[in-house]
């Protein structure tokens, strides 16, 4: 059967909306990152490196945070350094440099990257001369495989031409353009410098330099965005023709991120406003031939992601969504998160805490977590929902010995209630699957949060953005 890419947007009605709107975790891992304690040290990380060295044959996948930023937008939620002192810059590429060599030497056999990506803060707020410094760091001490993912985020303002040369050079095949919004009133109310005109110059530049794939950030739910206003663009951005296009629900969460009490609340759109804007998104690259991918990607049907989405073969992590499916994920730099094996490990967000720890030879990881059996099963699920829209039985069955309708008697009840989400079309039970309906994939993070044993322990906690 071919995978129905489309959502019945117009069955969504202000009732539904405010039935399903409540705080909930993206899924970027299960357990989710709030789980994580101190409990977990670098020794322990040392041990899971140790046992992902004996499994030679499978590939990895590498995160390198630069979280450097000359000013911090408005709406951030990034763990970001703001300095213009680019020196700052140089220190940390030499302590980066350090925890890479230790990494590599604890995994002698095993250096395979399918999967490698510098995210930040502004990874271009390096000079072309430290970004070739850093690449060839990462090449000399990992193997990286000919099909690898080797994706730069850039901030279209502060990035040269000769940035992108380098990072091509280097092994870049895929660029993360962060945009937002091309509204200048949204753009000054999140305190951001954005224009489409150097946006469009750099992808240009990007494809005639030999770039892939280029993948272009979107935000909505953010001060001062309408729907008429915010369809152009989206129109803009479809002119542009990128390959991917992440849209992503503004998580609003001013008592986590301090800097987004300086957004201009008053203006930030209402629950079913904020929906029209990603519903105007769906109508608009649905529109253009784009698949929708996952709960808030599309992808044009000839780029790796539609492939994968058509597949059944996406995959999720803490870089998102991806097509290869790596068993392991190391992360480098300052607050940056691994998963080895049964556990999370994640390096201390102070540079201070970083740099002491690499000056005292061990691992700067300052918490993590290890996952318990029912961890990895309910982990397996939700993996399933959130990248291929079902879960099929029998293959959590034979990875985990379970009986799948027995161990999750009670997520079913739920399911099943008057008020569950059977009943309200989001999701079919089968005889050996659970498949995600169209409008159900609306509701992912919802139907997600019926699997989620953690979350029912933080009913009323102030600790996730919320889901609409």
């Amino acid at each position: 059967m071919k995978a129905d890419h489309t959502t019945p947007i117009d069955l969504i009605t202000p009732e539904l909306l405010a039935r399903h709107d409540r705080p909930g975790p993206r899924y970027t891992s299960y357990p989710t990152a709030v789980e994580f304690d101190e409990r977990f040290s670098g020794d322990d990380y040392e041990a899971r490196l140790a046992e992902a060295n004996e499994r030679p044959d499978d590939p990895l996948s590498l995160y390198v945070h630069i979280p450097f930023c000359e000013r911090r937008c408005a709406f951030c939620g990034c763990n970001v350094i703001i300095s213009r002192n680019r020196r700052r810059a140089e220190e940390y590429l030499g302590y980066l440099f350090r925890e890479l060599e230790l990494l590599a030497s604890k995994l002698p056999d095993r250096r395979r990257l399918v999967q490698y990506h510098w995210g930040g803060g502004t990874p271009t707020y390096l000079s072309p001369a430290q970004m070739a410094t850093l690449a060839d760091k990462v090449n000399g001490l990992f193997e990286i495989d000919p099909g690898a993912e080797v994706a730069l985020e850039i901030d279209p303002e502060v990035t040269e031409v000769e940035q992108l040369e380098v990072a091509h050079t280097h092994g870049f095949n895929r660029l993360s353009i962060g945009v937002q919004d091309f509204d200048p009133r949204v753009l000054e109310a999140v305190e951001r410098a954005q224009s489409r005109e150097r946006t469009a110059m750099l992808m240009e530049e990007a494809r005639r330099i030999g770039f892939e794939s280029i993948n272009v950030d979107l935000i909505y739910g953010l001060p001062h965005q309408e729907p008429a206003r915010y369809e152009r663009t989206l129109e803009e951005v479809v002119a542009l023709r990128p390959d991917r296009v992440a849209v992503y629900s503004f998580a609003y969460v001013p008592w986590i991120k301090g800097n987004q009490k300086r957004l201009p609340a008053d203006f930030l759109p209402d629950r079913d406003t904020k929906f029209a804007l990603f519903a105007s998104a769906i109508r608009t690259f649905v529109g253009a031939g784009y698949l929708q991918i996952g709960m808030d990607h599309f992808a044009l049907p000839g780029d790796e992601m539609g492939i994968a989405a058509a597949n059944g073969t996406l995959y999720r992590n803490f870089m998102g969504y991806t097509v290869h499916r790596a068993p392991d994920m190391l992360g480098a730099g300052v607050s940056s998160i691994g998963h080895l094996g049964d556990a999370f490990a994640q390096n201390a967000k102070k540079s201070r805490s970083y740099y002491r720890a690499l000056d005292e030879g061990r691992f700067p990881v300052e918490r993590g977590y290890v996952l318990n059996r029912d961890d990895r099963i309910r982990q397996r699920v939700i993996t399933e929902l959130m990248c291929n829209s079902k879960v099929e039985f029998s293959r959590i069955e034979e990875e985990f010995e379970i009986g799948f309708r027995e161990y999750f008697c009670a997520e079913f009840d739920e399911l099943g209630s008057p008020d569950g989400f059977l009943e309200q079309d989001f999701a079919r039970v089968e005889e050996d699957r659970i498949e995600v309906t169209p409008l159900g994939r609306l509701f992912i993070r919802n139907l997600c949060m019926v699997f989620d044993a953690h979350l029912k322990k933080k009913a009323g906690s102030r600790v996730f953005s919320r889901t609409v």
